[in-house]
């Protein structure tokens, strides 16, 4: 007996929406291993912040920020080394860059907007 072939169900669309911010939390956090991929990441949360829901756009707003501010905080670090400062400065910009990406990646596990998206600090 023959049996009648069913194709396989067609892939699903991505359900949750928090799924593209996640990747780019880890993208963001990846450098500190594999460097240039926050530059994937950056790029992923300028295209995917104008289509987002609105709770999920403080987050591509705070990614966003993320980068550009401690791509700001490290140079000046790196460039206060002359002075050694930078010897201080520089694991200081890395640490809260580590917070700054598990505050927004713990927010958006629990689906809520990130209070304060366009804030320098922590």
């Amino acid at each position: 007996m023959s049996e009648i072939y069913t194709p396989p169900p067609a892939a699903r669309p991505i359900s949750d929406p928090r799924q593209t911010a996640l990747i780019i939390y880890i993208l963001m956090l990846v450098p500190i291993v594999i460097p240039i991929t926050h530059i994937v990441g950056l790029v992923m949360a300028y295209v995917s912040r104008d289509t987002a829901p609105d709770w999920l756009k403080t987050h591509y707003t705070y990614q966003i920020r993320t980068f550009w501010i401690g791509l700001l905080y490290f140079c000046a670090a790196v460039a206060s080394c002359i002075i050694l400062v930078g010897v201080l400065l520089v694991p200081a910009v890395i640490v809260w860059y580590i917070v700054r990406c598990a505050l927004g990646l713990s927010r958006l596990m629990r689906e809520e907007a990130y209070p304060t998206p366009e804030s320098w600090t922590i």
